[in-house]
């Protein structure tokens, strides 16, 4: 594993997932496994999962990277809240909200650092892009710091995972097909061109596909938030809702109509072209998704 220092990311993290993106139903398997007391170092574990002993590892390493489990695999609040069969808001994710659900964990975690970098500085910088180019960019950080042993072929696989993980292979016949990317149904990365003149894109859009009760948890749940926040901060501030699910200026200004049109505790302010999201009180994150969920 490569770790650099950055002022807003502590260390930089790549690799661990054996290669293997999150397959669709890795997630749920895997916080039931956890669920049930058992071990990933069981040597069972390859039978009980039903997968190969590299996937064993890459569905721990998932599970950590989504926010499912913690460091010590047990599971989390997010991660209960999700996936319990009894309580779980979506534990087979059924609705769109949990895909952009864990699309934020992936990126606020931070487990993985790729997709943090990715949405919070290397998309506004590269409009489209490559492997090769992100590679560089990679690179061209761990420049500035002594400590970055950089591999090129580590952070290149790292790159491959992610645009598995999230490309809409609009020819593949079979949504179900288990190789086919987790978070790819809510088609944030868009391709051009074919073989090796294929470049990726992130575009900021409206995102009509996007809950605004998603957007106001990530909101609630980001501790840098405080009461009035400003316009500026929820578009273009690092795990802000505009960076980390490239939201343009409408779409975000949508979200938060939808927001202030639900909650009265919640206004939103233009005085002397200074735009804030205010909170009269401040509600707990989860509470908004018990809502939404009809929990």
């Amino acid at each position: 594993m490569m770790m650099l220092e950055n002022t807003e990311i502590t260390k930089y993290t790549f690799s661990g997932h054996d290669s293997f993106q999150c397959r669709q139903l890795w997630l749920k398997k895997g916080y039931d496994y956890v669920q049930e007391g058992k071990n990933f170092n069981d040597e069972d574990a390859v039978v009980q999962l039903g997968v190969g002993k590299n996937m064993v590892s890459s569905i721990r390493f998932w599970l950590k990277a989504f926010n499912i489990i913690d460091n010590k695999d047990n599971p989390t609040e997010f991660g209960k809240r999700l996936f319990d069969d009894e309580n779980g808001y979506d534990p087979f994710l059924e609705d769109e909200a949990s895909l952009w659900l864990l699309h934020y964990h992936l990126v606020k975690n931070g487990f993985s650092s790729i997709y943090s970098i990715i949405f919070n500085e290397f998309r506004k910088e590269k409009l489209f892009f490559n492997k090769e180019t992100f590679v560089n960019y990679v690179k061209r950080i761990g420049e500035s710091n002594s400590d970055l042993n950089f591999n090129e072929n580590t952070v290149a696989k790292d790159f491959i995972v992610f645009a598995n993980l999230y490309k809409n292979d609009t020819e593949s016949k079979d949504i179900e097909d288990s190789f086919s990317g987790i978070l790819s149904e809510i088609e944030l990365l868009k391709t051009t061109g074919k073989g090796k003149e294929e470049q990726f894109y992130i575009e900021n859009t409206e995102r009509d596909n996007l809950p605004g009760a998603v957007v106001l948890f990530t909101i609630l749940d980001n501790p840098n938030y405080g009461n009035s926040i400003s316009l500026n901060s929820l578009e273009f501030d690092f795990n802000s809702p505009g960076s980390i699910f490239a939201l343009n200026r409408s779409g975000l200004m949508n979200k938060i109509s939808e927001i202030v049109s639900e909650f009265k505790d919640i206004t939103f302010t233009d005085q002397a072209g200074i735009k804030e999201l205010q909170f009269k009180k401040k509600s707990d994150a989860f509470t908004i998704l018990d809502t939404y969920y009809g929990k």
